[in-house]
């Protein structure tokens, strides 16, 4: 027995034997007043559920004059119930009635003990009604106190999202105006300058740095959820990596995917993961031969991106963001695990595990 039915077995014995144990005090055992006032005792269980039928299975133990104990428990049951207030007012002067109308019948009482004895039997009906109508208000005030905190707490975690989402769209506005604004002069002067340029290499150069500009704008929008026809999934890695051998960047393709049907996260954080190696490794290790390999074993998406000792100084671009550690933000939230380590040959090791169900 767990301890809440401990607890409420506990409160019906003594419900029960209080009552019972006051009647039983009586020197008459076999009177009518002990024995009527008995059997209310052990009735009262049923007030929990019919506390009005508990109330009237009292009313003759009232009038036998030992139906107090009992009736106070089944009164304040009642008020438990909270019915309408009319309707408790009409069960406190049944019992009353009930309980005085023996001593005015039988016995002869002035004015004034008369007035007495009703003020009291009132009172003691009254009394527990009123204490278990109080009990239950408080339960029921607590109870909506406590809905009022979680509403308000409700409240104003939709305020803090909210502020969270404006936020999020100023910061979006300031990089697709500031960045975008750069990146479109970027596009338009290599525009310029493949178009006046005599110098074929030249304007092969220009040419794809327009190409970049836009694809960077295009992505730019992407993210931002401004709308854009940017793919980022491991059908344009190849893409991906023809840009880089363009620019002048040694790499070589390695792809193994019997099954490329994978979701559009782990799509998306495959794609991140090249790009961003093959970013590292163009900064960190010029001149040295990069190396991707594409795999599918075990029911997941193996990336494997490896490059050689560097050739030359590395390139100096300034900040490029988060780098590996927002790379294995990126691979942890779909659902794979990424691991950057030195190379035995002085270069560097790319690994990211990425489920292929998410």
């Amino acid at each position: 027995m767990n301890a809440v039915r401990w607890r409420q077995f506990t409160v019906e014995v003594l419900a029960v034997a209080i009552p019972a144990g006051a009647v039983l005090a009586a020197p008459d055992p076999f009177g009518y007043p002990v024995v009527s006032g008995l059997i209310a005792a052990l009735l009262l269980p049923l007030r929990r559920r019919w506390p009005r039928i508990a109330v009237l299975l009292c009313l003759p133990a009232l009038a036998g004059g030992l139906g107090w104990p009992a009736s106070i428990v089944a009164l304040f049951a009642l008020g438990r119930a909270q019915p309408q207030a009319r309707s408790l007012a009409w069960w406190v002067v049944l019992a009353a009635a009930v309980a005085v109308a023996p001593v005015l019948i039988f016995q002869s009482l002035p004015v004034g003990a008369i007035v007495l004895t009703l003020a009291y039997v009132l009172l003691a009906a009254g009394a527990p009604v009123a204490l278990g109508a109080l009990v239950s208000l408080r339960q029921k005030l607590a109870e909506s106190l406590r809905r009022l905190e979680a509403a308000t707490a409700a409240e104003l975690e939709a305020k803090a999202e909210t502020a969270r989402a404006d936020e999020r769209a100023r910061i979006a506005r300031e990089i697709h105006d500031a960045v975008g604004h750069h990146v479109t002069l970027i596009a338009v002067e290599s525009a310029a300058l493949a178009a006046t340029t005599a110098d074929s290499e030249a304007k092969e150069t220009a040419s794809r740095l327009r190409g970049l500009a836009k694809q960077a704008l295009d992505e730019m929008r992407a993210t931002l959820g401004l709308g854009s026809t940017c793919r980022t999934g491991l059908d344009t890695i190849p893409e991906l990596i023809g840009q880089a051998r363009a620019a002048g960047v040694d790499v070589e393709l390695s792809s193994e995917l019997s099954d490329p049907d994978v979701p559009p996260a782990v799509e998306r954080a495959a794609y991140r993961v090249v790009q961003e190696a093959l970013t590292n490794a163009s900064k960190h290790a010029p001149g040295a031969v990069i190396k991707v390999d594409l795999a599918s074993r075990a029911g997941a998406l193996h990336i494997v991106v490896t490059n050689g000792a560097p050739q030359g100084e590395p390139v100096d671009v300034g900040s490029g963001g988060s780098g590996l550690a927002g790379l294995s933000e990126r691979v942890r939230m779909a659902g794979g695990q990424l691991d950057a380590k030195p190379s035995e040959d002085g270069g560097f090791q790319l690994t990211a595990v990425l489920p292929k169900q998410r």
